[in-house]
């Protein structure tokens, strides 16, 4: 027994629980032995939910409702309690009184229902003498028996692994994080209902691949037994995306989910969702109109503003974003110029002042040393909306090169509080110069990769070879854009079901 209000011990507070979901079993056992077993119920009806009754009230005041949620709250005063149920929207106050719900029903309810019982309520809207819309009960039934103890109130749930592992018992002790989650639909739905208003296809395409591409992030494998080959969990969705702008579609979009076996973090998570958007007979400059467009759109419907406050840092989500190539970013964040590299060696004599490491070392390419002095000068300073465009072609093996200078790709990348957000190109529709990229991407792979089976896609270059359009083409984030919009630090804070280690 405790004394002076210690906290429980570890050990304390599981027998705790164990004695309190004991308790509440023989709950059930009597609640079944007198004809009441909750678990056979099977319907109720519902005419009101806590939102509506609160809306309506001038409208209901006096009438009937019946409703339905989770127990959250009982004051017991001898002949009559007052209560709270939970909803998706909320909560709502219910008057319980034994004369009006009958005697039975009424010890009953003081006796055997708990906390995190599930409730079906029928009776009159009023509203208290403190003002609090409530709903005075003249039926009490139990739907559905909660066996474990909610977390006490004062308390709550806070514990990151618990919530992550429980989302469901997150779901009911956190409000706000329903709250998260009911906007995270909202966004896709105006993502949908934006790019359906300007008349692009929403389309579904593979999860399954039949071949693992040179691509950088790592598959996961698995075997498919009837046709006894190994197949891949897609990385992307651009692929068959292009190929349907080949076939004709014109304007078309997929919401998919994406699978990278790789690490975790605040931005990263191996199952993710993104929106890939491609668009015949335009380029990437229409691209990032179409991404401010969206983002302010979205914000507008969502956020009710553009100017929104993310983690302490205010941003203007609304247009015009400013925009950079990468040369331009890199000169005014690290004072080196492209332009006045010469030769390769000399470009990696500049990265070596700076004290910045080139992955490629000594076959490092101009290319590649302005790409390495991007990530460690510039990125970490784009804190408002920024595009960096003309990316060199190193890193760019989809992306059109420029016309007026083939060592770079029309292609650029957007950032807001100094992550990237999405990824857009003119899309490389020249079958010769895209198989001859795929190969020395597969060979990099191979290279650095022990028992890689990358390969090169050879039905996307057969498509290629019947003429794609020129494409404007984009991709980005849903994860990353909910954190964004919900004001949230980390990515498991926007996925239901985050991608956690198994307890042993």
């Amino acid at each position: 027994m405790q004394e002076n209000n210690l906290p429980l011990t570890e050990e304390e507070e599981q027998l705790k629980l164990a004695e309190q979901a004991r308790i509440r079993r023989d709950k059930l056992a009597k609640l079944t032995e007198e004809g009441n077993n909750p678990f056979v119920k099977v319907s109720y009806e519902v005419t009101e939910n806590s939102a509506s009754v609160k809306a309506k009230f001038d409208e209901l005041e006096g009438k009937e409702v019946s409703i339905a949620g989770r127990l959250m709250s009982r004051r017991i005063m001898g002949k009559a309690s007052f209560s709270h149920i939970q909803d998706r929207d909320g909560l709502l106050q219910i008057y319980v009184k034994r004369d009006d719900v009958g005697e039975d029903t009424y010890a009953a309810f003081k006796k055997d229902y708990d906390l995190g019982d599930i409730v079906g309520i029928r009776g009159y809207v009023f509203k208290t003498q403190t003002g609090e819309i409530s709903v005075h009960c003249t039926h009490v039934e139990m739907l559905t028996k909660c066996l474990l103890p909610l977390p006490e109130k004062q308390h709550g749930l806070t514990n990151a692994d618990i919530r992550y592992r429980q989302r469901d018992l997150d779901l009911i002790v956190n409000p706000e994080v329903k709250t998260a989650f009911i906007k995270r639909s909202q966004i896709l739905r105006e993502i949908r209902a934006f790019l359906d208003n300007r008349n692009f296809l929403e389309v579904d395409t593979p999860v399954l691949t039949p071949i693992e591409i040179g691509a950088a992030a790592r598959p996961f494998k698995t075997r498919h037994n009837a046709l006894d080959i190994d197949m891949y969990l897609r990385i992307e969705t651009e692929l068959y995306l292009k190929r349907l702008i080949v076939g004709g579609l014109e304007r078309v979009y997929e919401v998919g989910r994406i699978f990278r076996n790789e690490g975790m973090d605040a931005y990263h998570n191996p199952e993710f969702t993104t929106v890939e958007v491609y668009q015949a007979y335009c380029d990437y400059f229409a691209m990032m109109q179409l991404v401010e467009d969206l983002y302010t759109t979205v914000a507008l419907k969502v956020c009710g503003t553009t100017d929104i406050t993310y983690q302490g840092t205010e941003l203007h989500l609304g247009g015009p974003w400013t925009r950079m190539t990468m040369k331009q970013a890199v000169k005014k964040y690290s004072g080196a110029d492209y332009d006045e590299w010469k030769t390769d060696a000399e470009a990696r004599e500049v990265a070596k002042k700076l004290g910045v490491a080139v992955e490629e070392g000594e076959s490092a390419t101009k290319g590649h040393v302005l790409i390495a002095l991007f990530d460690a000068f510039v990125e970490d300073k784009l804190i408002q909306p920024t595009f960096i465009y003309d990316y060199p072609v190193e890193n760019s093996p989809l992306a059109k090169r420029k016309e007026d200078d083939p060592m770079f790709t029309q292609r650029f990348e957007y950032f807001i509080c100094a992550h990237e957000f999405g990824n857009a190109f003119s899309e490389l529709n020249d079958p010769i110069d895209q198989k001859q990229r795929f190969v020395k991407q597969v060979e990099a792979k191979c290279a650095q990769e022990k028992g890689c089976n990358a390969q090169i896609d050879e039905e996307f270059i057969t498509a290629l070879e019947y003429g794609l359009p020129p494409t404007g083409g984009l991709g980005f984030g849903v994860d990353r854009l909910v954190m964004l919009l919900t004001d949230s630090a980390t990515i498991r804070d926007v996925l239901l079901f985050p991608t956690m280690k198994p307890k042993k």
